[in-house]
Order: structure tokens, then C-alpha cells, then sequence
């Protein structure tokens, strides 16, 4: 799934080419079409698929930022103002193309699944393999509550405090940590790999309870979240399976992990441990992390 570095490469990747123009018309794959037919949203969230069209063409896409896992596109036609909010799911992307066969992965150009044509001649494609993720087009951010519960962004000056504050309230005395950190209430933008990662170079066990933690150790993981993070910005991402950049490359930050994925630890050589915490499949150094 595409964490914070994904997702932010994802918006710089499309940001040069689509912001300031105007989204001329929406075009569905057949698949978004089934799917709202069969009363399933496929894609395309909350609005039937006439009523997103009619709240997107022929507004302009003022700017775009990245919000924890979010791309967020403000939209404005005349006094008109609404928001498009995208969610990339397991294996989303977006690509800026002038014809569907410049998309180089294969994959991500056979399940495209909505098409933004644009008034400087390019296509923003959205794809799907897994057709998990989503796009939402809203009046206000208001009108889809769980984006205003987003802690800061973890660059922030006010996210440390934002986080220690969380180990104050009862129901994650008991959580394992690294349940704590998945929490985008409690950190916006940190998934599996990025905690996998940030809880080995903090020496913490992913299982540990939040309240086990002394003071220095929940600071110090703050810090090695935000640094992996930043790696993660730095080195384009992580391309384990499906992730692309908006122009197809891939990231390199998989060569740069120490557990997730890995046979063996890269500082004492002892095997890799796995174990489902918080219906995610963590990876650990049994004799690193304690």
C-alpha cells in the first residue's frame, strides 16, 4: 500500500502538469461503470457517476497537496469550490499522459479506471490493479469526518506533542505499539513498512505494549518514524510490488530496508521474525528489538 513518501512522489509527479488547468471532461472504465450499476462503489465514492462528473468538469484544479496518504485537489469553477480527495488503496496510481499507451507498466495501463482530460491536451489517468483505492469529490472536507481527525503531518512542529499526547488516553495503554503507530489519528502517513522499519532502528519490539514504553523510547521512535519518512521522500518511495511513480519509474527505498521483507537482520545477521499485529504482517529482529 503507498505510505506518506509514495503518495507524496505520486502528487510532485503530476503537480507540473496538472495544477492550474481546467478538468475539460470525465471519462469511466466499463468496470467503474458495472459497478456503480451493481450498487457497488468501484472507485468513485459517494456520488453517482453523472453527479461527479457534474461537480468536476469545468473546474479548474487550483492546487494539489498531499495530506498523510491523501492527494487532495482544490477545484473552483466561477464561485464554486469543491475538492477532489483521493485514497491510492492497495496499488493506485496516478499517471499524466497524452494518449493511455504512454503509461509504461502494463498493468496500470490495461486497468485504468477514470480518465481527467485536461485543457493543455494531457490525460491525468487514474489506475487501479486491485481497484481498492478512491476518489471522493466533496463540497468541504467536513463532509467526510475521518480527514479531520488526520494527526499533523509528522514534519510538523507540533506532531511530536500531538503523539505523546495519545499515550495519555486509555484505550492504547494495552495496544501493542506498533498498532499505536498505524493510528493516522495518532501519526498521519505511517503504514506497515515505514513502522516496521522506524520500530528496528528504535530497538522496539512491534508487540510491546504503548504504555511499556518509557518516555525517551516513545521520542526517540517519534524521531525514527520521521526519519525513515524522510528517507522514504528521499530515495523515491518504496517499489516492492505494485508502486510507480507518476511517470512510471520505480523507487528505490526497498533497497534501503533493514526488516520488512528481509531473510535476515543487516546488523546481526539473525533470521527475520513475522507476526500479525493489527491485521498487518510485521517484521522484526528478535534479538535487535525487545
Amino acid at each position: 500500500m503507498p505510505e506518506l513518501p509514495e503518495v507524496e512522489h505520486v502528487k510532485r509527479g503530476i503537480v507540473p502538469d496538472v495544477e492550474s488547468t481546467t478538468i475539460q471532461s470525465v471519462t469511466f472504465s466499463e468496470a467503474v461503470k458495472l459497478g456503480k450499476k451493481n450498487q457497488r462503489e468501484t472507485i468513485i465514492k459517494g456520488l453517482e457517476l453523472d453527479t461527479f462528473k457534474t461537480f468536476t468538469e469545468g473546474y479548474k484544479i487550483n492546487q494539489i497537496e498531499r495530506r498523510s496518504k491523501y492527494i487532495y485537489f482544490y477545484l473552483e469553477r466561477e464561485d464554486d469550490q469543491r475538492i477532489l480527495v483521493s485514497h491510492l488503496g492497495m496499488a493506485g496510481g496516478f499517471f499524466v499522459v497524452n494518449e493511455l499507451d504512454e503509461i509504461r507498466d502494463k498493468n496500470y495501463r490495461k486497468h485504468w479506471h477514470v480518465i481527467f482530460n485536461l485543457d493543455n491536451d494531457k490525460m491525468l489517468v487514474y489506475s487501479d490493479i486491485r481497484r481498492f483505492g478512491e476518489i471522493r469529490n466533496l463540497p468541504e472536507l467536513a463532509a467526510y469526518p475521518s480527514l479531520l481527525e488526520i494527526a499533523p503531518e509528522p514534519f510538523d512542529d507540533d506532531a511530536l506533542d500531538h503523539y505523546l499526547a495519545y499515550f495519555n488516553e486509555r484505550k492504547f495503554y494495552n495496544k501493542p505499539i506498533k498498532a499505536m503507530i498505524l493510528d493516522h489519528r495518532v501519526i498521519a502517513g505511517c503504514g506497515n513498512i515505514y513502522a516496521c522499519e522506524a520500530l528496528f532502528r528504535a530497538g522496539i519490539h512491534p508487540a510491546r505494549k504503548a504504555d511499556s514504553l518509557t518516555l525517551q523510547e516513545r521520542k526517540m521512535l517519534f524521531y525514527y518514524i520521521r526519519e525513515v519518512l524522510e528517507e522514504g521522500i528521499r530515495y523515491g518511495g518504496t517499489s516492492i510490488s505494485d508502486y510507480r511513480h507518476a511517470d512510471g519509474r520505480r523507487g528505490e527505498m526497498q533497497n534501503r530496508l533493514n526488516v520488512y521483507k528481509q531473510d535476515t537482520c543487516k546488523v546481526c545477521g539473525t533470521p527475520i521474525e513475522r507476526q500479525v499485529i493489527a491485521t498487518r504482517n510485521s517484521h522484526f529482529c528478535p534479538e535487535c528489538q525487545s
